[in-house]
Formats: structure tokens, sequence, C-alpha cells
């Protein structure tokens, strides 16, 4: 038996730990198939399982009749040890990639698992080293890979992209994305949109200036950058102070976009300005902070923008997901916002179509049909304490909505939670954290929903309640069915279409992630990755103490 004598004898980078390899089917996805992949229901292509954003799949096998037989088919467990990069709780927050039979993964730290979709049994596994001291916001998480021309694609905390060879699991390529010393990292899941892997960055609360990259398949060579905030003579700029304010603006792409190809642009989201709650250093409206930006993929260049929140001072991110569909003739998209208004754009040119809210409680301001925006309630004297809602994780934090074209209907996760805010100016330094304020998030007075919500008008047309917020991503089914994860680990089926709670099994740990539907051999499985974790203490503080866990659920019929 060999003994390690000391920890640094051991080359943590090459620490792959292979367990096998999968099938090469990974080869043949390209960017012609990614854009028919709901013309592929047994696969889930992508990372909202079509460029689209919907959160849709067509399987209809499970269905409201008889998912009172959904069982669990196979659970993948990955436990940690040792010391991690910042506040990690190692919860998964991903979305599984299912490419035929092949489920690509990837979890905390580092960590990428391809499986077997119909067993679960790991093919290949590959671990990035990750130094212990990177600045991370809010907790040590991924949401998920890209898989393309035989390759998976995925982003590390220290902010690195990395393609893996599909098959193998070995390193094929790997660039940086970010200056860790800055506080930037990254936590989103690639998006492959033509011959470029498209990423974004995290980092907004230690004060650095957001950005979205573009790398080639091929190579990793950078294609083109494009920052968020604009420097001072470029188009937007005007809604910066002088001095120094925009180049610590924030405004990270931390969330996937979704894409349009017929229009060939991407919608991004943008987050908060920083600091988060100090608005005094940086008068204005602050663009392109809390924004959809509609954005070239061939060169980056923005092409239209939509701030949702002027001059942030809630900590309202815009990152969440911009949904397209199409409806009497008009190209549109759908953006639920942390600051609990359903914004309808056309997705042409930005216009405003509507603006209508689906938060339960809104006290910090209000929005009218026209998109004006009224201040209401906001931190504006050092030491004097505010209370709003929703608090800073939003009635949507990032996690996902669904649209089904079945029902016409969006299906949302709802947070009902708010917090106090006091005003506390610190001067900026790098990588530290850099909000400006103190914050108590409610630990009691909170709920949740389930809501959906008529793409048509952008009236509610039926809830769920839940004693918790309901803080993990939806999926929507051709069976009629809705799929949702409850943070006291209840994994839910409701009808599409009445809202009823038809189905329900406890997975033992908290919802935070995204599940995805796909078949095996004609056998439907609906799989969700659990582990509570994350910014836990912003979105729920009185489940800091739940089961944490780890796992990836895939559910059958018998």
């Amino acid at each position: 038996m060999e003994y390690i004598q000391a920890p640094q004898a051991v080359n943590f980078a090459e620490l792959s730990t292979m367990v096998g390899t999968a099938p090469p089917v990974a080869q043949d996805v390209t960017y012609e198939r990614i854009l028919r992949a709901r013309s592929e229901p047994q696969n889930w292509l992508t990372y909202y399982g079509a460029y689209d954003g919907q959160r849709y799949s067509p399987l209809d096998r499970i269905t409201p009749e008889n998912v009172k037989h959904l069982v669990p088919a196979w659970v993948f467990q990955f436990g940690s040890a040792g010391p991690h990069a910042g506040p990690s709780t190692y919860a998964f927050e991903a979305s599984p990639i299912v490419v035929d039979g092949v489920m690509y993964i990837s979890g905390w730290d580092g960590w990428v698992w391809a499986l077997d979709a119909a067993t679960g049994r790991a093919l290949w596994q590959y671990k990035h080293a990750v130094p212990f001291d990177v600045s991370l916001c809010c907790g040590n998480v991924n949401r998920g890979v890209a898989v393309a021309d035989g390759k998976v694609f995925f982003v590390t905390p220290n902010a690195h992209l990395i393609a893996l060879d599909a098959t193998t699991g070995e390193r094929v390529w790997n660039v940086t994305n970010g200056d860790v010393r800055a506080g930037e990292s990254a936590t989103v899941a690639p998006l492959v949109v033509k011959d470029k892997v498209i990423v974004g960055s995290s980092g907004g609360e230690f004060g650095v200036r957001g950005h979205l990259d573009a790398f080639f398949l091929d190579s990793g060579e950078r294609a083109w950058r494009t920052y968020t905030v604009p420097k001072p003579g470029e188009p937007g700029s005007e809604t910066w102070p002088d001095g120094p304010a925009w180049a610590r603006g924030g405004g990270n792409t931390w969330v996937t976009g979704t894409y349009d190809p017929e229009l060939n642009l991407l919608y991004w989201g943008t987050g908060n300005p920083a600091p988060d709650f100090d608005g005094s250093v940086r008068e204005g409206d602050n663009l392109h902070t809390d924004s959809v930006l509609a954005v070239d993929p061939d060169d980056g260049s923005i092409r239209w923008h939509y701030q949702c929140t002027p001059h942030d001072v809630w900590d309202y991110d815009s990152n969440m997901e911009s949904i397209l569909y199409d409806l009497d003739g008009q190209k549109l998209l759908a953006h639920f916002d942390k600051n609990g208004y359903l914004f309808t754009l056309n997705r042409t040119n930005g216009e405003l179509v509507r603006a209508t809210p689906f938060g339960e409680r809104i006290t910090w301001g209000e929005i009218d049909t026209a998109g004006n925006v009224t201040r209401k309630v906001f931190p504006e004297k050092e030491g004097e304490p505010v209370r709003f809602w929703p608090g800073p994780a939003g009635a949507k934090e990032w996690t996902h909505a669904a649209y089904s074209p079945r029902t016409g209907l969006f299906y949302v996760p709802v947070q009902d939670v708010g917090a106090e805010v006091t005003l506390r100016p610190r001067e900026f330094k790098e990588s530290i954290a850099y909000w400006g304020a103190s914050v108590t998030v409610d630990a009691r007075d909170m709920q949740g929903f389930v809501k959906a919500v008529s793409a048509a008008t952008g009236e509610e047309v039926w809830r769920w309640r839940a004693e918790l917020p309901m803080c993990a991503s939806v999926l929507a089914t051709g069976g009629d069915l809705v799929f949702a994860g409850e943070p006291s680990g209840e994994f839910d089926a409701f009808d599409a279409r009445t809202g009823e709670l038809l189905w329900q099994f406890q997975t033992g740990s908290g919802h935070h992630s995204s599940p995805t539907a796909y078949s095996v051999d004609g056998r439907q499985f609906i799989a969700v990755p659990v582990g509570w974790g994350g910014w836990v203490d912003g979105f729920a503080p009185g489940l800091l103490g739940a089961s944490h866990g780890d796992a990836v659920f895939a559910f059958a019929l018998p």
C-alpha cells in the first residue's frame, strides 16, 4: 500500500479521478441540432431545453392521470470532504443536460460528471482545482454545462472556462475569464451559439465591472468581450457620475441567456449595480445594470436594452431568464424580475408591451403599465433602517419560470420574503464585499407560491401556496404537468391547467436547482438535482439549518 506523505505531493490540477468512458454521443451535437432541440424530446440538449428559454418538454408519457405512480428510478450522490473555496454548501444548482442516454451535470467546487441517464451510474468525473481563497458572494455553486462538438463546457468558481472531452472527461482546453484578485468568479451555465460558447461573469458584490464573453468552441480563443457598464464616452455612460463608479459598477451576467436564431439576437440579463444599496456614490440610472440586453452573438454588440429597475438600491438583479414566445403575430419576450414585475417586451426592438406585478407583496415602489417607476421605500439615511418587500432575493431569484405552449401559461416560483436594510456606506477596496448596507432578511414572515400567469395578458390564472418561499426552477411538460421543488425537500407535480397538487416526494434536502425531462428507450424520466445551499441567508434564512445534502434524483413510472 502506498501512502501520500504530504498534501502538496498531490497534483490536484490533474486529479480527474476517471471512472470510465461515456458513449461518444456528444460528437454529433452540433449548433444545427441544438437549433432543433425540441424536435428531440428524448433529450435536453441545452440549458433551458431549447434556445427559447421555455423550460418545456413535449414528453407526455407522464400525465395527470398516472403521475401518482411516479417513483425514484435512480439516485446519484457525491459527498464532499475537506476545505472548499468560499461558503460552500456543496449543493447542486445545475440543470442536467441529456444527450442520447448520457447525462452531463456540474456540481460545486469544480466537479463535473457524466452519468448513465437510465441508471445513474457514473461514467466519468472531472475535478478542477479551485483555490481556497476565491472571493465568492453567494456560495460555491455552479448552474450547469453546455455540450457540443464532442465537448463539455463549464465554468469554475475561480473564473475559468474549461472544455472537456465528452467521451473521456479529459481536459481539452482551459482559459481564464475573470480576475479573481478583484473579486470576479463564475457560476453560469455556458450557452453554445454557432461556433462559439458564451459565458457571463459573477462578482458584482465586490465592485467589479460585469462582462459577457464568447470563445471559439474548437480552440478556446476569445472571440469578443462586451462590458455591461459603459466607460466614459460610450452610449449609456451619461447615466453614471464622473469618477471611478462605472469601473466598479457591477452589472454581472451570471445566469444563462436565451437566443432567437431568426433575429440573431442573444437576450441576456444583467445584475445589480455596485454598491448594492448605497446609491449616493453612483447617481443616475446606472446603465446597463438591472437590464435585459439584446446582443449580437457574432460580435458582442448591444442592439437594444431595457432597464427594469433604474438606479437600483434594493439589490434587484435582472439576471433571470428571458422567455421567448410568439403571440398574435408578435415576437415577445417575458422576463420575471426580482422587483416583482413581469416585463413583456417586443423582442425585435426592446419596446415594453406591458409591466404587470406577479410578486405577492411589493412595497419598494410601483411600475405602471407603461413602465414608469415610482420609488417608495429605499435606504436613504445612514444608520436608519427601512423595511421593504420583496427583499434582496427578490420575488423570484435566479431560479426559472417555465412556459407551456399547450396551455399558454407561464409557471412562476414566487418568494414572498421581506428585509430590513440599514445604509452603512463604506469605501471601495478591491476584493472586499461592497454592499453599502447591513441587511436582515425576514426569517419568519415568509411564504411562497407557484403561480400560473397568462402569456396573453400577464394576469394570474391560478396559484398554489406554500409555507416557505419557492426557491427552485419549475418545469412544464407535454403531459400537462408542472414540476417544482420546495426548500423543505418535497418535489411536487401539479396539474398545469388547474394548479391541483397531484404528487409529492420527499427528497431529503431542499431544492434550489432546475429539473429536466428526458427519455431513454421510450421510458420518460424527470430528473431533479437537490441540495440546500447557496445564498440561503438571502432567500430563506429561517432554513439555514435545514438538511443540506446533495443528490440527483431521477423519477419514472414503474
